[in-house]
């Protein structure tokens, strides 16, 4: 996994300060709780919302996730989907501090372990795994293991790409792999292929965000508010039965190498947040709170949490309702609910 030394995302920071500014640029990557942005842009609801509030706001694909995510952690982009542990562990990590200012969904299904011609979790043991190397899939095998009495110790990770993944495990030698959908169900989809672990299992941790710079988001609220009003007008068409529904589910699919089913099959994979109400309903309950203490302790023992960091509590992550885990002087995550809010209320 590529990564930023504390060092160089200092000295590119030191020229990047934020400021009141009338274009932006939100980059997302293939993921079915992500790909909403694709229909936003494409549809025009984006443009839309940011004609509203007399902004320009540029929808961007990337192709390589933790790329996309780099990519906004050195200022290429003002707002980046990720997940929690990711976004505390790259932007947050390196000095970035950055805000949740969408919380779309909880993986429920679409993070898994297959494991080729075993049937069981167990069978992984002394074996090799490929994923991406300290991402979600890692947090997810980590997790799986405990499920079993085992541990880390017990298997050799393989850091592997996520555009790697599928090709790798169509050889005799990968018999093992942790990753996300669409790349998921292609795997399980392999003869003798077994699931035999999902996020399922553990709802709630693998929380899928759009983050946004802190800093911009505090200097330009009229991003945060055609941001946030441009998803749940997304959400509404996507969850909604009908035509227009359907076509953009469809466009969606195709964009992911899938079609219209394929593309339900892995929204069914998540428990995703329709409304502004479910968001902030999830997002401020005891389940949210201690899963994301969770992925931080995670974080912390795989040395995620930066060179300096001496505890899991280095780094501040400011929870709503007042709620703060770790330093209040060194808060780098922020689950702010205020557009979320104002979405909930109408008031955007």
């Amino acid at each position: 996994m590529k990564r930023f030394s504390a060092l160089l995302l200092s000295s590119l920071l030191l020229s990047t300060t934020a400021q009141a500014q009338d274009s932006f640029k939100v980059c997302w990557s293939i993921y079915a709780g992500w790909m909403p942005w694709a229909y936003g842009g494409e549809s025009g609801i984006v443009k839309k919302w940011a004609d509203k509030y007399d902004i320009n706001i540029e929808v961007v694909q990337i192709n390589d996730y933790i790329e996309s995510i780099n990519q906004y952690t050195v200022g290429e982009f003002d707002a980046c989907t990720m997940t929690n542990m990711d976004a505390l562990t790259i932007p947050a990590a390196g000095g970035v501090d950055s805000t949740a200012l969408i919380v779309g969904d909880f993986s429920n299904g679409n993070d898994g372990i297959v494991l080729k011609g075993e049937s069981e979790l167990a069978a992984i043991e002394g074996q090799n795994v490929n994923l991406v190397e300290l991402s979600v899939s890692h947090y997810l095998l980590a997790r799986a293991l405990d499920s079993v009495g085992l541990s880390e110790a017990d298997v050799q990770v393989v850091n592997t790409s996520d555009a790697d993944l599928v090709a790798a495990f169509s050889t005799d030698e990968v018999r093992n792999v942790v990753t996300w959908n669409p790349l998921l169900d292609e795997v399980a989809a392999t003869p003798g292929a077994h699931r035999t672990f999902d996020s399922s299992q553990i709802p709630g941790h693998i929380k899928d965000l759009t983050i946004v710079n802190s800093e911009t988001l505090a200097d330009n609220p009229d991003f945060g508010k055609a941001v946030v009003g441009a998803w749940y007008e997304v959400m509404a068409i996507l969850e909604s039965d009908t035509d227009q529904g359907a076509k953009a589910r469809a466009s969606l699919g195709q964009a992911a190498g899938t079609d219209q089913a394929g593309y339900e099959s892995q929204l069914k994979g998540m428990k995703m947040f329709w409304k502004p109400a479910d968001s902030l309903a999830f997002i401020n309950s005891d389940e949210a709170y201690q899963a994301m203490d969770s992925v931080r302790r995670f974080s912390f023992d795989h040395g995620l949490l930066g060179d300096g960091a001496d505890s899991v509590d280095f780094i501040g992550i400011a929870m709503p309702g007042g709620k703060l885990m770790g330093s209040d002087a060194n808060v780098k995550l922020r689950f702010d609910t205020t557009y979320m809010q104002m979405a909930a209320d109408g008031k955007l």
